[in-house]
């Protein structure tokens, strides 16, 4: 299958599941081998590999690295995912979270998050990113503009963010700033309703 995509439909890049690391080395060598311009490869690895890569090192969840006072500590931490994606032929990670768990019920953020203050998600964002950014594989902080406030999983419903926008720029967009002004590549798009920012829906 990966070869009719790369040979027959050209396609540009992929995202990897579910794998060991000796599967994801073995697909990407193929696919880079059959491909007649370079591709570009993605991982959704929150937490580094090991979100993915179960057989890879092990770091922990955003929430508990959210409590680092030092952010030289967070850069060291994105370089180190960087240097462990490299080795496997990633360029991308859709990482880091940049929502501010500010909804205790929230169902699907919590601990993907680095805390509840907008202040310190900036700081542990962009740090990550820095450090990822600087060892040359691309941040992709999501899910803009802030999924953080939300009761309902954007995987099963259209949660809605009912923030003034005031407040989106006070709280959502501070850290997705902060992380874009220290080199982050991406943004990813939440699958949200923000009547602030859209009436529409």
């Amino acid at each position: 299958v990966m070869r009719r995509h790369v040979v027959e439909d050209g396609v540009g890049g992929f995202l990897l599941g579910k794998g060991s690391i000796a599967e994801y080395a073995d697909a990407i060598n193929q696919a880079q081998k059959q491909a007649g311009v370079p591709l570009l490869v993605t991982l959704d690895g929150e937490w580094g590999l090991n979100m993915r890569v179960p057989d890879s090192p092990r770091f922990p969840k955003n929430i508990a690295l959210g409590a680092i006072q030092d952010p030289s500590l967070l850069e060291e931490y994105g370089r180190e995912v960087a240097r462990e994606c490299k080795l496997l032929g990633i360029q991308v990670d859709f990482a880091p979270v940049l929502d501010v768990n500010s909804n205790p019920d929230n169902p699907v953020i919590g601990y993907r998050s680095f805390g509840e203050d907008p202040e310190r998600v900036a700081k542990a964002g962009a740090a990550f990113c820095k450090g990822m950014e600087g060892e040359g594989v691309m941040a992709v902080g999501k899910h803009f503009p802030g999924h953080g406030d939300t009761s309902v999983d954007s995987h099963k419903a259209l949660p809605s963010v009912d923030h003034s926008i005031a407040t989106l720029e006070s709280v959502d967009f501070l850290p997705f700033v902060e992380a874009a002004k220290a080199g982050m590549s991406g943004v990813m798009v939440g699958h949200l309703r923000v009547p602030a920012l859209d009436k529409g829906g």
